[in-house]
């Protein structure tokens, strides 16, 4: 799947005793019903970020997740999570991309069960 739409924030790079790190990046979708929509980049993910600014018109290559965690009092919660593992400059103009792309191999949800996002 993939979003296209103009960065409105990019938030810092959060890093975790357990080694794990995650960057988040907001989206607003060009659409009659504009959204923003938040996507994390995790592990090495992060450095796709990098060159990325607010105001940029990207195309964001995501994967949905979703995940079942059971809290310590024993209530079972699920999370949903859009992780994005490439992303293109895009111009805006209709029709014209720029060939900046961006990329790097998937990582599974499976990798990171302990967290409860």
């Amino acid at each position: 799947m993939e979003i296209i739409g103009i960065v409105k924030k990019l938030f810092d790079i959060q890093k975790f005793d357990s080694g794990f790190q995650k960057r988040e990046i907001v989206i607003t979708t060009e659409e009659a019903y504009p959204q923003n929509i938040l996507i994390e980049f995790i592990q090495e993910k992060v450095d796709l970020l990098e060159n990325i600014k607010p105001k940029d018109k990207v195309k964001i290559f995501i994967n949905l997740r979703g995940r079942e965690w059971t809290n310590p009092e024993g209530i079972i919660r699920y999370f949903n999570s859009i992780q994005g593992w490439r992303i293109e400059h895009h111009s805006r103009s209709v029709g014209t991309s720029n060939k900046t792309s961006i990329t790097s191999p998937s990582l599974s949800s499976d990798d990171f069960d302990d967290l409860p996002f």
